[in-house]
């Protein structure tokens, strides 16, 4: 045969073939826009039936005959979607996956745009932070921390205080996880300002019960803080600019499957609203006072193949606040920072099959320092963590799983003291204690019956402290989720958990001056055991609804009564510790609107909070601390047009519970306090109004340009951060007069901002 007629057939049947054959490039996504890795592509093509997974950027790829094509995608946790459609040439297809209800528990109210906040079931909350700007803060951005306050089952703290107080439990008994990572110190002055930088987190999901096997050592709630795990594709740049703080976030894209995102953050207060609040403030308020803070987020992704994604997320905090007073010749410092950073790896193993492994290191430590007359006092505290965390995600027979192992060193200083004067020089040093604890879990979600589901659990720890002190713990979760119709849906759930590491508070304002101990030298861990029940309903379409019900009983609890710190060098915490139990239980209600211009929710809190100390109140039972009986949150958002939506948030709750002497007497004309009771008073009722309003010049996906005007307690109430008792005796000595002296932080803080984004 002549050569040009064998080139003439190869030329045909190559056109041919490649005319026979076609490429289909695929990108997954969730509703959220988040890329869905791992997830099964099934793909039928001329009686033939290929399998393929989707990559870390939930990319896929492959190579089919031209014809009628059916594909068919899977991804735990979302609603299966088909379609069929006539493959002619190379095609790029962009699949969108929708959660699956079943399987997150979550009942859904349809509406035109995303829900701020989302209910799940067993007491869980998701937020997305988008759709939550309209709610009024001091800095123009969304505040996790007073958002959380906003919703049932959580008591607002006042204003000096950036603890959570959840369901009845202590400050300590909450762990914020930042992707993953413990964070042990979490307040920019006192609460009022974010925590975090908003615009570096993505989502966050809030559960008051821990009732997810995966999350340990702490007896309430478990924040889960994300920052974005999807590689920058283009350069952006965000932020505000405001008259009390700034913030910016730049995202930076290194290759097209490398990039990383960056935050910070600066307050500025001293300068601008200092000389304003001490022109107007009254005697009796906190005065001479200075503050600033600085953090920084910083989050690198590479996608190392299509099986493999590396992140590293990072973040830093610095807090200082100075307080002068004349009249004492008393100068104090107190400072506080946080350091985290966590390299992290996740592997797509098989279609069935996700592994995570992730290491972390977590610091926070604080400085008091103070001065008056000769003697300087110094007292410092700080805890450390070096972390590991292995996870695994698969199926079995349609049952999601996920299991895997955790390990962590602590490594804590209690408190570090040193007072010096002019003649003597004493340093007390507290033990340094060290720990090891170490778990395993295993969480399943089978669904029962049709209308029945379940999440069962599982944590095993161990934990040990020095040479003695070693404790095997089996923590079970179980919720159980029932769904008659769509519209309504019911929960039970019991959870069983253990704390190891404990916050000692030693002041009656949530001062970073506490610190945390680990249980050693006799000290148990404590414990707790919790029952709550509750229903969601979807009333119609724009409103929903909550209600539900919690029981909680804790042993092992811890008491410190010495203050900052107790001058002796030869006691012990186990000997200065007193340990009691302590119980909590109330009711919780949520109504909300998602839909139409006007949108928000009301939440509601009835709730009982008690503890029983030996050595406290003659062993008799009192109310803790933070035993607040109503907690009313109200909050409403409303869009006027496309440049301008408004917001405002109003506070009701009933006050702290404080001691306070009850009659006078004398003795040897020096008068004598007498007490009746522990916690027998009450501050005064918290009230707080705050509003906002945004104006747009420009608000699309890619660019936004807002001004935000917001005022902090609009009606300049003084809610008072303590109450000092004045003693006022008449000459003769023979009467006393009492006077309380409400000592109040910030009456009314207005702020302008400029938010930006392009």
């Amino acid at each position: 045969m002549p050569k040009s007629i064998i080139l003439l057939f190869l030329l045909c049947f190559s056109t041919v073939f490649s005319q026979s054959k076609a490429i289909i490039q695929g990108t997954l996504k969730s509703s959220e826009n988040e890329n869905l890795i791992g997830s099964g592509v099934s793909i039928q093509s001329k009686n033939q039936i290929f399998y393929v997974i989707s990559d870390s950027a939930g990319n896929f790829s492959l190579k089919l005959d031209l014809g009628k094509t059916h594909i068919k995608v899977k991804q735990l946790g979302y609603l299966e979607k088909q379609f069929d459609f006539e493959l002619k040439k190379d095609t790029i297809l962009s699949v969108v996956l929708e959660k699956d209800v079943s399987v997150l528990n979550e009942v859904v109210v349809a509406n035109t745009k995303k829900s701020a906040i989302t209910n799940l079931s067993g007491g869980k909350l998701s937020f997305n932070l988008k759709e939550l700007s309209g709610v009024p803060t001091v800095l123009g951005t969304t505040d996790i921390i007073k958002l959380l306050q906003l919703t049932p089952g959580v008591q607002n703290s006042g204003d000096a205080n950036g603890y959570l107080y959840v369901r009845g439990g202590d400050p300590g008994h909450n762990a914020i996880l930042y992707n993953g990572t413990p964070v042990y110190g979490m307040s920019h002055l006192l609460g009022i300002f974010p925590f975090y930088n908003t615009d570096h987190i993505k989502d966050v999901e809030f559960d008051k019960s821990s009732s997810n096997a995966k999350y340990g050592g702490r007896l309430s709630s478990t924040t889960l803080l994300n920052s974005n795990k999807k590689t920058p594709s283009e350069f952006e740049v965000q932020g505000n600019l405001g008259i009390l703080a700034s913030q910016l976030t730049f995202a930076v894209p290194l290759t097209a499957k490398t990039g990383f995102y960056i935050s910070g953050r600066k307050t500025y207060i001293d300068e601008i609203v200092g000389p304003i609040v001490k022109s107007g403030s009254k005697s009796n308020d906190v005065q001479d006072m200075k503050y600033g803070f600085s953090d920084g987020n910083f989050t690198f992704l590479s996608q190392l193949s299509k099986k493999n994604l590396l992140a590293i997320d990072a973040f830093l905090t610095g807090d200082e606040l100075k307080i002068k007073d004349g009249n004492l010749a008393l100068k104090s410092s107190l400072k506080w920072s946080n350091f985290t950073i966590s390299p992290s790896l996740t592997t797509v193993i098989s279609p069935k099959v996700t592994m995570s492994n992730s290491v972390y290191f977590s610091q926070y430590s604080n400085n008091l320092n103070m001065e008056q007359a000769t003697i300087q006092f110094d007292v410092s505290s700080s805890v450390k963590d070096f972390g590991f965390t292995n996870a695994f995600r698969y199926s079995v027979k349609n049952i999601p799983f996920e299991t895997g192992l955790q390990y962590v060193y602590h490594d804590l200083q209690p408190q570090k003291v040193n007072v010096e004067n002019f003649t003597t020089v004493n340093d007390i040093f507290r033990d340094n204690i060290t720990a090891n604890e170490a778990a395993v879990f295993t969480t399943a979600k089978p669904k029962l019956f049709e209308n029945l589901t379940a999440e069962l659990g599982i944590r095993i720890n161990y934990y040990t402290s020095g040479s003695s002190d070693s404790y095997l713990h089996f923590q079970p979760r179980v919720l159980l989720n029932y769904y008659p119709t769509e519209k309504y849906s019911f929960y039970a759930s019991y959870n069983k958990q253990y704390q190891y590491l404990s916050l000692i508070t030693t002041s009656s304002v949530g001062i970073p001056t506490d610190f945390w101990i680990a249980s050693y030298d006799g000290i148990k861990p404590q414990s707790s055991n919790e029952f709550s029940i509750g229903s969601n309903q979807n009333l119609s379409r724009n409103f929903s609804s909550s209600f539900g019900g919690f029981y909680r009983s804790m042993k092992n609890l811890l008491e410190y009564p010495y203050g900052i710190t107790q001058f002796n060098e030869i006691t012990t915490f186990k000997n200065d510790l007193y340990v009691g139990k302590g119980k909590a239980y109330g009711l919780e209600m949520m109504l909300k609107k998602s839909n139409g211009k006007f949108s928000g929710w009301l939440s509601y809190t009835l709730s009982w909070s008690d503890r029983n100390f030996d050595e406290l109140n003659n062993g008799e039972t009192y109310f803790a601390k933070y035993d607040r009986r109503h907690n009313l949150s109200v909050v409403g958002m409303y869009d006027l047009n496309s440049k301008w939506n408004f917001g405002v948030t109003q506070v009701f709750s009933s006050g702290n519970r404080f001691t306070m002497p009850t009659s006078w007497y004398f003795i040897n004309n020096n008068p004598v306090k007498e007490y009746s009771g522990y916690n027998n008073a009450q501050m005064p009722n918290y009230i707080r109004t705050d509003i906002s309003a945004n104006y747009f010049f420009v608000k699309n996906a890619k660019k936004e340009s807002a001004l935000n005007f917001s005022i902090y307690n609009t009606f300049n109430i003084a809610n008072p951060i303590y109450v000092v008792l004045n003693v006022q005796v008449n000459d003769d000595k023979n009467s006393v007069i009492v006077k309380q002296e409400k000592k109040v932080l910030y009456r009314i803080l207005p702020s302008i901002s400029w938010r930006f984004k392009f």
